[in-house]
Formats: C-alpha cells, structure tokens, sequence
C-alpha cells in the first residue's frame, strides 16, 4: 500500500490576518503499486501534451481551471482512495495547536491516518515536506510513536519528500485542493473539481 499526502489552506491561526479558516489533508491511497506506477506516468504525460517543462510542477491553487479539469480527469481512470481530514480552525481550542503550526500541522497527519477504518494498514507513506532536519526528525518520530504500537502498524514507513520530483504528491496536492475548493463556496468553481473525482472518496472528516 502506497499513501501520497499533501495539505491545502495553511497551518496558521492568525485568521484575522488572512490565515486560511479551513485547513484539509488530503491522502491519495494506492492498493497496488504498479497502478501507482501507471497513474504516475499518466501525469507526466500529461505534463508533455500541456507543453509545460519537464521540471514543472503541478500545483491547485498555481493552475488554471483548464489545467485542474485535465488534470483529475486524466487520473481518473486510475484506481486509488481518497481520504481527507477538513479542519475549521474556528473549533480548535487547544493553545498548542494554535500557537504552534508545527504541532498542528503533525496533529492534523496523525489524524486522518489513524483514524481511517482500518483502510491503510502496513503502508508506505511519502508527505510533502520541507523544514529543517530537527523538524523531520522529531515529525516522522512523532508519526512512529502515535501510529505504530502493539496493537498494530498503520505505517511500514514514512518519508517526507519534495513535491517538485513527485507527481504522485502532485496529485495529493491537486485532490486537497479540489477539495478545500468545495468548501469555498464563495468561489464559481466550488462545485466543479470534487465532482470528477468522488468516485474515488472513501471518506471526507470534517474535524469537530
């Protein structure tokens, strides 16, 4: 089993400064991983008939709508789960989730892996990541110790990777996107980009 996670919103909890309400962590989930193989390839080419540059990478909220719609259509064929966690900052109470992004952030992760069913079990997990070393240290150790105990292995092992040589991270970015979008419902497109792919959604938390 393979898990490719990304986020979209921000960690942040200065909503009257423009930090975003909702907060989503989208994983992409791939039962086989010769169908993440063939899904990843059909990104890149993707990529070459948009004539975009081999480096490039795709990204929701840098893509235009034409760009998206291709984008979740062309992955669509493809068999895999989603599951995300939507989270309205408006309902977190605790202080160190709120004055700590870092702890946030990990609390959010460890959240909508735990808490799936039982549907991801044993995987190999890739997280888009950046931060310093001490950072990734401590992330990944805190994922180990909340996730793998006696009664189980939610995870074989978790890597943090750069999204720019991941198109599979792509894709998680692109799928939380499309879902956060669905919440703004201020936006003309709200409706549009979830729609094409809920076929694949095994289960959308929102967090209370």
């Amino acid at each position: 089993m393979l898990v490719f996670i990304d986020d979209s919103g921000d960690a942040g909890f200065n909503l009257a400064k423009g930090s975003s309400k909702i907060f989503v962590i989208s994983c992409i989930i791939f039962d086989d991983e010769l169908e993440a193989e063939k899904t990843a390839v059909k990104i890149k080419e993707l990529r070459r008939e948009l004539c975009f540059p081999e480096d490039m990478e795709f990204k929701f909220n840098k893509s235009k709508r034409i760009v998206r719609e291709r984008f979740l259509e062309n992955v669509n064929r493809f068999k895999f789960r989603i599951r995300s966690i939507i989270v309205d900052k408006r309902v977190i109470q605790s202080l160190e989730l709120r004055g700590n992004k870092n702890s946030f952030y990990s609390y959010a992760i460890k959240l909508v892996l735990k808490h799936s069913d039982c549907s991801i079990i044993n995987a190999k997990v890739r997280i888009d990541g950046s931060g310093d070393r001490a950072f990734r240290r401590n992330f990944l150790l805190y994922l180990r110790r909340q996730l793998n105990g006696v009664q189980g292995k939610i995870m074989e092992n978790c890597k943090l990777v750069d999204s720019k040589s991941n198109v599979l991270v792509q894709m998680a970015d692109m799928v939380a996107g499309s879902v956060k979008r669905s919440f703004d419902l201020d936006k003309n497109d709200c409706a549009v980009y979830k729609e094409i792919i809920k076929k694949h959604i095994d289960d959308e938390w929102c967090f209370k």
